[in-house]
């Protein structure tokens, strides 16, 4: 039936981004697992040209470059661990190299980067562009960062999408506001949520873009955070982040919507709207503030 409805694979359109493989197996009894993988080695497309603020970089270049593109928490719950994964985009890593961080101008010596194999892990001594390795960190390297061998590369192409559903979350402890916070923090660098913080009130908002995540998140801050909270219904519809060339124009604009207007878990400026009439008549009357649904995380 499969052969017969489906077309026939196409390595051209495959790699072109218009045909998807599809594979039929049993990882529980280990079937085809071989044949998924041989797949990989034979069809995966090779490293690619990144495309940056500043150019483009080509895999082939001598100097190593890489972009944080997703930040995991509580790997190991034992450990209240935070792995960075560095997608490396161009040059030969070794272990124990020194990079910039871009976005802080520090350099960051690589140490103890790992590799990882389902739930295996293993010391990275070195890893060669469109390879990915975990890199221990405590909060200070964020999702779009680059690291390089000295050059200012701002990479491109990671969005963050404004979220469909909004509500309020509380700790069934008031005591553990405070712990709640930084578990909302840690959660918004990961990108598994979007978290705003109302610039009047004290509630923290959650931002998702399907109504099963909010069960996903409150099972994640019981079992990992040991904070049980409660998600609530809100009034407001959607979020926008705002931007405008002018800081005299946007200050203007955040002092006259105080009361829409929240943070993001990096500080940027977001307006909450209760309704799409609130957000039309905002756009309408500050022609000149942008309200952005897709964001760029570029560090």
């Amino acid at each position: 039936m499969v052969r017969g409805l489906c077309p026939k694979f196409d390595v051209e359109a495959y790699l072109a981004g218009n045909l998807t493989p599809v594979y039929f197996g049993s990882a529980i009894n280990s079937f085809g697992v071989n044949e998924l993988l041989d797949g990989l080695v034979a069809h995966a497309p090779p490293p690619r040209p990144q495309p940056t603020r500043e150019r483009l970089v080509d895999p082939t270049e001598d100097k190593v470059s890489g972009v944080i593109f997703k930040i995991q928490a509580n790997m190991d719950p034992k450990h209240r661990d935070r792995i960075a994964f560095l997608r490396l985009c161009s040059g030969h890593f070794k272990r124990g190299m020194k990079l910039k961080h871009v976005r802080t101008d520090k350099l960051i010596a690589l140490n103890n980067p790992v590799l990882f194999l389902a739930q295996d892990r293993e010391l990275a001594e070195e890893a060669w562009a469109g390879d990915i390795i975990g890199i221990p960190n405590h909060g200070n390297l964020h999702i779009g960062d680059a690291l390089t061998e000295g050059e200012e590369l701002h990479f491109t192409g990671i969005p963050s999408f404004a979220p469909e559903y909004l509500q309020n979350v509380r700790p069934d402890d008031p005591m553990k506001a405070k712990h709640l916070g930084r578990a909302l923090q840690q959660l918004a660098e990961e990108g598994a949520a979007a978290v705003f913080k109302p610039r009047l009130g004290f509630d923290w908002i959650v931002g998702v873009v399907g109504m099963l995540q909010f069960e996903v998140l409150a099972d994640r801050i019981r079992t990992e955070y040991d904070i049980p909270v409660h998600f609530e219904p809100t009034s407001l519809i959607t979020a926008r982040w705002v931007e405008a060339d002018d800081d005299t124009l946007m200050k203007k604009f955040i002092k006259a919507n105080e009361t829409a207007i929240a943070d993001d878990h990096r500080g940027d400026p977001v307006f909450l709207a209760r309704n799409a009439w609130h957000l039309d008549r905002a756009a309408e009357d500050w022609p000149d503030v942008r309200f952005v649904k897709t964001k760029e995380q570029v560090a």
